[in-house]
């Protein structure tokens, strides 16, 4: 690991998103008449302080000449035993917005783009931006990280279990890197992966005085690292993270078998040699009595967090395996068919999952994982209706709240219709059931998201994307990362970044949006729920894409 200190911060000359003031004051009061007190609104001395939120962002340069038309990709797809995309070559050259058109000659296209971290009050107004270093040395360390720009599953933000850092994941890679985000790792390689180059994945845990330290990791190779928590294992610091693995053909090395889905990252990995990657949990359909998937495959998660000592993971993309809401059963007796609830002796996984490396091709990982009881069940291939689990969070132990990212549909001219119908994109609210021992859903929060209403990006193309046929305007499809607070009056606040469709070539380099609502904790009532409406705090720029929402470090 490399520690940088990055005492740098700029401030912000945007504003305040122009919004009603009486819609705001009647938001913020909600039903308890208090009104929502907003901390710390002048321009801070350090860049984080406490009560004030963390918005991190990822910005390209919008550089013609990051992309040559006519090149071939991926990178070095040549050398590789599953070869080239085609002999066209690229469709456009690195302008945006059009370059991501290249995904459709490409399908692994992506460029590396700059991190930042904007500080901001729980109205949105910005107060500071940290930028992420970047870059490697030329003895390999990490100096920082990048994200791929149009990787919408990216850069979500936590909390450490004791609240003194934040932690997200990214590539040890240069800026505007192309592809970087299905390379593999260099101890993971997967020859059948067309993306011949390797990048490590690495966490990023930066505290209150913008200091950041990177461990790198072999996990996630042809894929990408989306999520990491700091939690304190007996005086060890450890990361737990979630992500996808492989971008190639089956069956697939042991590297990327074991790389995937959830990590157990010793926080003290040296930097130079991050070793062989150390998964932490594992689940299969076979559980639930189905027949195997690919092996690996069900292993595509999202988000996660950490709640009375236990893991809870999300799956919300990808054909194989459940899209629904999981826990690490660490006793072993929570869920002998597949789906339960956490032991109350439940722990937090103390060291790597243990397993056999002579049997990963046939069995792959040992499984530990279940299905929380009363999320859906039923395997995607058989599935008659999919939801798409991004973030969760609890707000009491009978109070969890789910985002769902919406179903991403740009396949033909009805695609913004089609958003607006969505019935679980939106945020979803689920109560505990004590006498059916299960969580059910009480409501979604959809009013003020305006799925599928299309709207414009100052310096956005107007009309049709000639590539897709479709409209370049985005429009709202769903939420990805949020976080929220009780407050003492029994009402919930909640911020969010949206998830976009369009007629962008990738839809993930979509400027979306911060919003926020207010629930009321204790309420099931679903008329009671329709009366609150999010609001929007901020629209990303031209040129940027907003990902994660946690509080400052502190908090």
């Amino acid at each position: 690991m490399q520690t940088a200190r990055h005492p740098i911060f700029f401030p912000s000359f945007r504003s305040l998103p122009s919004l009603h003031s009486t819609l705001m004051m009647a938001l913020l009061a909600g039903t308890s008449g208090q009104v929502f007190a907003e901390p710390f609104a002048f321009q801070p001395p350090v860049p984080f302080l406490p009560g004030n939120l963390v918005l991190s962002r990822a910005v390209y340069d919008n550089r013609a000449d990051n992309v040559t038309v006519g090149t071939i990709l991926p990178p070095n797809c040549a050398s590789t035993q599953a070869g080239c995309s085609g002999a066209s070559g690229a469709t456009n050259d690195g302008t945006y917005p059009a370059v991501w058109n290249n995904v459709l000659y490409d399908s692994a296209f992506g460029i590396t783009a700059k991190i930042y971290l904007d500080q901001v009050t729980p109205l949105g107004r910005t107060l500071s931006t940290l930028e992420v270093p970047h870059g490697v040395s030329q003895n390999g360390a990490t100096k920082g990280l990048v994200t791929s720009f149009s990787s919408k599953s990216e850069l979500a933000l936590h909390l450490s279990d004791d609240k003194h850092y934040l932690t997200f994941m990214g590539y040890a890679a240069p800026v505007n890197a192309i592809d970087a985000s299905n390379s593999n790792t260099p101890a993971a390689p997967d020859p059948t992966n067309p993306d011949g180059q390797s990048f490590y994945r690495a966490v990023a845990r930066v505290d209150a005085l913008g200091q950041f330290r990177f461990t790198k990791t072999n996990a996630y190779s042809g894929n990408n690292g989306r999520a990491a928590i700091r939690a304190d294992m007996n005086g060890k610091p450890v990361y737990f993270t979630v992500g996808n693995a492989g971008n190639g053909a089956n069956p697939q090395p042991n590297g990327v078998i074991i790389g995937t889905g959830v990590q157990w990252i010793d926080a003290a990995t040296s930097e130079q040699d991050p070793g062989t990657p150390t998964p932490a949990a594992s689940f299969s359909i076979t559980q639930l009595g189905y027949k195997a998937d690919k092996i690996g495959k069900d292993d595509n998660y999202r988000e996660l967090t950490i709640f009375n000592n236990v893991l809870y993971v999300t799956k919300g993309s990808g054909g194989n395996g459940v899209n629904t809401v999981y826990f690490v059963d660490t006793t072993g007796t929570a869920c002998p068919n597949g789906m339960g609830l956490p032991s109350p002796s439940a722990k937090l996984p103390s060291a790597p999952l243990s397993y056999d490396a002579s049997t990963l091709q046939s069995k792959g990982l040992p499984t530990n994982m279940c299905i929380l009881a009363g999320f859906p069940s039923t395997p995607n291939k058989s599935a008659k209706t999919l939801v798409y689990p991004h973030a969760l969070w609890f707000a009491d132990a009978n109070t969890l709240y789910v985002a769902d990212q919406g179903d991403g549909y740009t396949d033909a001219a009805d695609l913004y219709t089609h958003a607006a119908a969505q019935t679980s994109a939106g945020l979803q609210k689920w109560i505990f059931d004590a006498a059916a021992k299960q969580w059910t859903l009480a409501y979604t929060l959809q009013a003020g998201l305006d799925l599928g209403v299309s709207y414009q990006v100052r310096g956005y193309p107007e009309g049709t994307n000639a590539a897709t046929g479709l409209p370049w305007a985005p429009a709202t499809d769903g939420l990805r990362n949020f976080t929220g607070r009780v407050a003492p009056d029994g009402t919930v606040t909640l911020w969010a970044v949206t998830a976009t469709i369009s007629g962008n070539g990738d839809v993930g380099a979509d400027p979306n949006k911060l919003v926020m609502v207010r629930d009321i904790l204790k309420n099931t009532n679903p008329a009671v729920a329709a009366r609150e409406s999010f609001v929007t705090l901020r629209r990303a720029a031209f040129g940027e894409v907003l990902r994660g929402i946690a509080f400052t470090p502190g908090s």
